[in-house]
C-alpha cells in the first residue's frame, strides 16, 4: 500500500467534496473492500459490522462447500483452510472486532474438528500446520486482545482442539509449540 505524502495529502485536502465524492463512488463500484468499508463504517454504522460479519460466514460456507485442489483429501482441507483465512483477513480489514473475528476463527476451526481425528498426523502436515496456526491466532486474540470474561467463552473449545492436537500431531513443530491449555 502506498503512503501518502505531506504534498498529496495537503493536496486530497485542497479537492472539492464532488469530487471527493466521485472518487468514493468510483472506487465503491470497482473495489468490494472499499465498498464493505464505506458501508460499514460510514453508512450503517449500527448494524453494518453484524451484517458483515454475517456475510463473511456465507461467503466462508461457500468455501467450505467449494472442491478445493489437492492430491489427498488432507491437502484440499489445507487448501481450504487458506482461503478461509485469507476471507476472514479481508473482514479483518474493514472491521477491527475482534469478538467477531474470533468468532469466525471458531467457526472455521468447526469445519477439521468435525471431522475424524485420524486426519490429522499423516504425512501431509500441511493441514496440521494450518490448523494449527488457526488455533495459535485464535489463542492470541483470547488471550491478549479480549477482555478476560471471553477467554471464558471460548476457553473449553480451544482446550480440547489442543489436546486432539497434541494427541495426534506432536510431531509437527508449530503444533509442539502450542501450549497445552490456556
Amino acid at each position: 500500500m502506498p503512503r501518502l505524502s505531506k504534498e498529496i495529502k495537503e493536496q486530497i485536502k485542497t479537492l472539492d467534496n464532488s469530487v471527493l465524492q466521485e472518487i468514493i463512488l468510483k472506487l465503491a463500484s470497482k473495489e468490494k473492500l472499499v465498498y464493505d468499508f464505506v458501508i460499514t463504517n460510514y453508512l450503517n454504522k449500527e448494524t453494518g459490522e453484524k451484517e458483515l460479519f454475517e456475510i463473511t460466514k456465507v461467503d466462508l460456507d461457500l468455501i467450505f462447500q467449494k472442491k478445493h485442489k489437492g492430491y489427498a483429501p488432507e491437502l484440499q482441507l489445507a487448501n481450504m483452510l487458506g482461503a478461509s483465512i485469507k476471507r476472514v483477513n479481508e473482514f479483518t480489514k474493514i472491521s477491527k472486532n475482534k469478538v467477531l473475528e474470533a468468532n469466525l476463527l471458531m467457526y472455521i476451526l468447526e469445519v477439521p474438528f468435525s471431522l475424524t481425528t485420524d486426519m490429522f498426523g499423516t504425512c501431509f502436515t500441511q493441514y496440521d500446520t494450518k490448523v494449527a496456526m488457526i488455533v495459535k491466532r485464535l489463542i492470541n486474540i483470547v488471550t491478549t486482545k479480549l477482555h478476560e470474561d471471553y477467554k471464558i467463552e471460548y476457553e473449553d473449545a480451544i482446550n480440547e482442539y489442543l489436546k486432539i492436537l497434541h494427541r495426534t500431531s506432536r510431531h509437527v513443530n508449530t503444533v509442539y509449540n502450542l501450549p497445552k491449555a490456556i
